[in-house]
């Protein structure tokens, strides 16, 4: 008797199925599947080894003014294109997260040594649709610094408090801005 081939796919299915099940139950990880150009764990290493230097780097409003104001320092918005054009700080460059590539990161920040100033929606309250928060594990901030130093730049430092647009000292640019004028 011929059985139809998607009876004979699902047959030949079925233990892997149950080697997931039983697997499972014995708390051993599921087969791994292999793709070289992704590696959770060394994005795992890279975040805990560069957790306590972060943590170091994160800067006060007045320390981010005066460091941003200083020769070489480049502010950079990793916030999608769209979110940069309504309202971003003033002289901040924009290369979008998802844009991250070795040679993008080069177009911006040509050295390894070139001190960067991140920030992030999480960083501003006030204006919802330029800075619509994240949930905070989630924030771009994070993802961003961790980003940089696998990338191998060294010299990143964070905005670190929730301000409010309407009373912060850092100036910003955008069509939000023109609209309300």
């Amino acid at each position: 008797m011929k059985l139809p081939a998607f009876i004979l796919i699902i047959a030949a299915l079925a233990p892997l199925h149950a080697a997931d099940r039983a697997a499972q139950r014995l708390g051993v990880a599921a087969p791994k599947i292999p793709n070289e150009l992704i590696d959770f764990p060394k994005y795992l290493k890279i975040a805990r080894d560069v957790e306590p230097v972060r943590a170091k780097r994160r800067l006060t409003e007045e320390q981010f003014a005066a460091m941003a104001a200083e020769p070489g320092t480049v502010v950079l918005d990793a916030r999608s294109a769209d979110k940069f054009r309504l309202r971003h700080i003033k002289g901040a460059v924009s290369l979008p997260f998802t844009d991250f590539t070795e040679e993008a990161l080069a177009k911006v920040l040509p050295q390894k040594t070139t001190r960067v100033l991140i920030y992030c929606n999480n960083n501003f309250r006030s204006a919802p649709v330029a800075f619509a928060a994240k949930s905070p594990p989630a924030s771009l901030n994070i993802s961003t610094y961790v980003a940089l130093a696998t990338y191998g730049y060294t010299n990143v430092y964070e905005l670190g408090p929730l301000l409010d647009v309407n009373t912060t000292k850092l100036p910003f640019e955008g069509i939000e801005l023109s609209k309300t004028r």
